[in-house]
């Protein structure tokens, strides 16, 4: 009977134990544990986001970026958007960066991509800014043009967003032998001023060949003669 009534209780305890665990195992809790603060902000649930500058400006630039022609026309002024979308070349010698040295780094007009380090920028006489070597092997893209039907050339564009940034040839200075010569309006400087200093060639200064045979040049004859009329209508005294 002792028997009997003790295998009774242990089957009701075992009943009552069955549905609380069921009852905790619907609400997702452990029956003997304590439950979760969900209010607790101090918990580390995992490995924390690199919240650093460098970071950040990672993530907020694309891998690349495509616009139709139209917003590109928005975006650019007339002269940007014909050499970077239209494929066309600037004049020599008429671009702002087409002489001299300047400091920091020159980025895609069309999307801010960064291209070259100023540092490689050099002199090379052909009437547009040229480079011996970009940021990185990433930074640009290259393709043959056939567009000249008397020479094949490389194009150059800017990697993120497919600008035409100029043409690439194998006549440049060491390391690498090679002059990424592209148009100025295609580029934009990111510099610590925004200041520019004159190269080598273009700090000299432009001398006509009369001053160098010795004669005057025209701008002196052009102040003796206004010289020459002042006397002729002082009143003398």
């Amino acid at each position: 009977m002792a028997r009997s009534l003790c295998g009774r209780f242990a089957l009701l305890l075992a009943g009552v134990f069955c549905v609380v665990s069921a009852g905790a195992a619907v609400q997702g809790q452990d029956p003997f544990g304590t439950p979760p603060d969900s209010g607790n902000k101090n918990k580390d649930s995992g490995p924390k986001a690199d919240s650093s500058p460098a970071a950040k400006r990672t993530a907020k630039e694309p891998e690349r970026i495509f616009r139709t022609n139209e917003e590109w026309q928005k975006r650019l002024t007339p002269e940007q958007f014909m050499v970077t979308r239209m494929k066309a070349t600037e004049p020599a010698f008429s671009g702002k960066y087409a002489s001299g040295h300047f400091k920091g780094t020159f980025v895609c007009v069309c999307c801010g991509a960064k291209l070259f380090d100023a540092s490689t920028k050099f002199e090379s006489g052909t009437g547009w800014p040229s480079f011996w070597r970009p940021v990185s092997g990433k930074a640009l893209d290259t393709a043959m043009d056939y567009s000249d039907h008397a020479e094949a050339r490389v194009e150059v564009t800017c990697h993120r967003c497919g600008a035409h940034l100029g043409h690439v040839f194998r006549d440049g200075p060491p390391p690498t032998g090679l002059r990424y010569c592209m148009n100025s309006v295609a580029l934009s400087l990111e510099s610590e001023k925004g200041t520019s200093t004159p190269s080598r060639k273009s700090s000299r200064a432009p001398t006509s060949k009369s001053i160098r045979k010795g004669k005057t040049s025209n701008g002196d004859i052009a102040t003796k003669k206004a010289d020459k009329q002042a006397e002729a209508t002082e009143p003398k005294s």
